[in-house]
């Protein structure tokens, strides 16, 4: 009798589940708008194969410009040595903390299944430079690790520092060390820290330039003394406040910021939520929602009027 009450319910239970395959009305997507993510689709693939060519060929290009740079750097003090006109080694010594943006890795668990979810994060590093009689040597030491972006902007900031203070310094090493208080995975890299460095290395050789250890910034820094577009500006910001920081200067090329909200929207039935861009003045936002008081500098010339 038991068995027979089973096979029912089972026939019951197939018969229904048919009739809801068959007859229910399914939900589909208009066609217009599986287009228009089919388009959206498209679009950022092609993105990511222009950006991941364009980071190709400028990892190339650093890397040529680095070695140039040294090879010119060690000519230079061969000729001075040379002809006896070699001038005498500077020493000095400079230190300020600057943000830098690290992505941090977690696994979540959902059931039987581990997702990693990957986010960026804001930390202060101690930067300091110390500068010595030498060679002309440009040198890195940094705990966690940089790449060649980092190596490539002490070069230019040193250079800039030449230009800005009238003092050679082909006849001393400089010595950029990076260090950070907490672990911070993986390596940082990336030329963001190429205007605080220019600014460390002219307070090293210049006494008068004293540093105000309430600011910090950051952006590149290229031959000419511009400061350059720069990412992360928002995690950055989170940072310099966290870490005691009152006045935050940042690239003019960064004054739009781009935040996302999230909306959902109806797609056949489905409830879907993404993430939309808008874009907001950057000084404005940083002050109301971080607390950190915002200049934004277009020179290096610019950040030396906040240190003064």
């Amino acid at each position: 009798m038991k068995s027979k009450l089973l096979a029912f319910l089972l026939a019951v239970s197939l018969i229904a589940n048919a009739y809801f395959v068959l007859f229910e009305e399914q939900p589909s997507f208009d066609e217009e708008q599986i287009q228009e993510m089919q388009d959206r689709i498209n679009f950022l693939e092609t993105e990511n194969e222009n950006l991941e060519a364009q980071l190709n060929q400028s990892n190339q290009s650093l890397q040529s410009y680095a070695s140039q740079l040294e090879s010119y750097r060690g000519r230079i003090f061969e000729l001075e040595n040379s002809s006896q006109m070699c001038p005498a080694g500077i020493e000095g010594f400079a230190i300020l903390q600057g943000p830098a943006v690290f992505q941090k890795v977690e696994l979540e668990r959902s059931g039987p299944f581990i997702r990693e979810s990957i986010s960026e994060e804001g930390a202060l590093l101690d930067i300091s430079v110390e500068i010595r009689p030498g060679k002309g040597r440009v040198l890195v030491q940094t705990v966690p690790l940089t790449g060649v972006g980092f190596q490539d902007a002490a070069n230019t900031a040193v250079f800039v520092a030449e230009s800005q203070t009238g003092h050679q310094l082909s006849s001393s090493d400089v010595i950029f060390s990076v260090t950070a208080e907490e672990d911070i995975p993986g390596g940082v890299d990336g030329p963001s820290a190429g205007a605080l460095m220019t600014l460390l290395a002219i307070s090293a050789v210049d006494n008068n330039t004293r540093l105000n250890d309430s600011i910090t910034l950051t952006g590149t820094i290229d031959s000419e003394g511009n400061i350059g577009e720069v990412g992360g500006i928002l995690e950055k910001a989170k940072a310099a406040e966290a870490g005691g920081k009152t006045l935050f200067l940042i690239p003019r090329e960064n004054s739009q910021l781009v935040i996302y909200k999230l909306v959902e929207r109806n797609f056949g039935g489905f409830i879907i939520t993404e993430r939309e861009a808008e874009i907001v003045d950057a000084e404005e936002y940083i002050e109301e929602k971080v607390g950190i008081d915002v200049e934004y500098v277009d020179t290096i010339d610019d950040v030396l009027r906040y240190q003064r």
